[in-house]
């Protein structure tokens, strides 16, 4: 019994760790946020982010909430590629079961009490 409970544990932790390497990423809450992303982990995404914060995908103001809610689950980071900015610009590779593959950014804006009130995400060339 215990053997099975080791094997079990060992796939849960396995399946909610990152599945890329985010040593690139030097912000704490943004490498808390990529983590919360990868591991689809809504209820972590969520509280890193003020109650008002705005998202803007590729420019268009977005409704937050609702878009990472139909998201978290669908969408991930295949790479990190780069980090700019303080460590709030993030590059890199990343997959959409409804867009594919593609390159993006994700610029965070973090207000002074540490929470992130805006995301800018979109398509990148880099």
């Amino acid at each position: 019994m215990k053997i099975l409970l080791l094997i079990i544990t060992a796939l849960f932790v396995q399946q909610n760790k990152p599945s890329m390497n985010t040593d690139k990423l030097t912000n704490a809450t943004v490498k808390q946020a990529v983590n919360a992303l990868q591991t689809n982990d809504s209820k972590a995404w969520f509280a890193l982010f003020t109650d008002k914060a705005t998202l803007y995908d590729d420019g268009n103001k977005m409704d937050f909430k609702a878009f990472w809610q139909k998201a978290i689950g669908h969408e991930r980071f295949t790479s990190i590629d780069k980090v700019e900015n303080n460590g709030l610009d993030v590059y890199g590779r990343f997959h959409s079961d409804q867009w594919g593959d593609f390159k993006t950014y994700f610029k965070f804006h973090i207000d002074k009490d540490g929470k992130i009130d805006r995301l800018d995400i979109g398509q990148a060339e880099y």
